[in-house]
């Protein structure tokens, strides 16, 4: 609980600011400059102002550490839950129908345990879905920062906004396995010890159950595959807008500028931002819009993504006299 309680509060350090920058207050015009100014990074920032800046081309950095960070946890809690749920033989196709439609499962029989153990098992397997959403989501960020995006040699991020985005990509997996995480590391720290006492010679060695891995994540309830399907709209979304950020540098010395078509570009002037609410709207469906930690995780993706929209599409509409005027800058239509 030790854990949750810091998540939350980190989150909600991080929601507050934010909410305060944008009440219009002539009082607060200056914490809202200051927020600005530490917030802004690659084209909305001028490229004279280097002081307490790292190159934009650091986002990698964000990126290398989440995918890392992200499979050992998807890893060791994949393990642990394996490790806690009974063996089962596989299943006909016809007969887990009812279980799907119904929310139960014959892999978390109740008559093998008392409820409230069989609804752990279930939250663990619950952890292990979302964190396959978010290896999903970290892996592509990774590759497309390696060959879709062209970062300019000018282009800065200030140092606090860097420190910001490694602080996410190490809460953020997290929070999605972090009820069970002690249990986890105990686990993991067993097998350490195991290890350690009995050596390698000396470990039990088993065939690596595929079906038992696997078996479990397909009688999830139903709300987790319209999460998933939430998650994978706004995955496609945001890899094509992107794609098309990517293609209007030709290389990393063009430092001009030009105005984004087509997927959601037609809409709003920042649809990436747009596909990563999206995105972890589809993580929040996922957990079953039940764990405060994620909705945290949620609220602070919507406030900085929509703090951050507002000033690209002031930046465009100020750089580009023809910029189309009915886009919006986030939400289409709306805002």
């Amino acid at each position: 609980m030790m854990l949750v309680t810091l998540l939350r509060t980190a989150w909600i350090s991080g929601i507050l600011p934010i909410l305060l920058a944008c009440i219009p207050s002539p009082k607060l015009d200056a914490f809202h400059d200051l927020l600005l100014g530490v917030a802004k990074r690659g084209k909305i920032m001028h490229s004279s102002s280097r002081k307490f800046t790292v190159p934009q081309r650091f986002f990698i950095h964000f990126y290398i550490l989440a995918v890392i960070w992200t499979s050992i946890l998807l890893a060791t809690t994949w393990h642990y839950a394996y490790k806690i749920t009974p063996a089962v033989s596989e299943p006909s196709l016809y007969s887990s129908i009812a279980s799907h439609l119904t929310g139960s499962s014959n892999v978390f029989p109740l008559h093998k345990s008392d409820p409230s153990s069989i609804e752990q098992k279930y939250r663990v397997w619950q952890s292990v879905f979302m964190l396959l959403l978010m290896e999903a989501q970290v892996l592509r960020r990774l590759l497309e920062t390696i060959y879709v995006f062209k970062y300019s040699p000018s282009a800065r991020m200030h140092i606090f906004g860097y420190l910001t985005g490694l602080f996410f990509y190490t809460a953020a997996p997290l929070s999605l396995c972090c009820k069970y995480a002690s249990e986890v590391f105990k686990f993991v720290a067993d097998l350490v010890v195991e290890f350690v006492i009995k050596g390698k010679d000396r470990m039990q060695v088993t065939e690596f159950d595929w079906w038992g891995h696997v078996n479990p994540l397909l009688h999830l309830r139903w709300y987790m595959w319209i999460g998933g399907a939430v998650f994978l709209w706004g995955w496609i979304h945001q890899y094509r807008c992107h794609a098309i950020l990517g293609s209007l540098r030709e290389n990393e010395q063009d430092d001009d500028y030009s105005i984004p078509h087509g997927d959601w570009f037609q809409y709003v002037s920042s649809p990436h931002y747009l596909a990563e609410i999206v995105i972890y709207a589809g993580v929040v469906i996922a957990s079953g819009c039940s764990d405060v930690t994620i909705w945290l995780l949620f609220g602070f993706v919507v406030t900085n993504l929509a703090f951050a929209a507002t000033e690209t599409h002031k930046w465009y509409l100020q750089k580009f006299d023809n910029y189309p005027r009915d886009r919006s800058a986030i939400v289409p239509f709306v805002y």
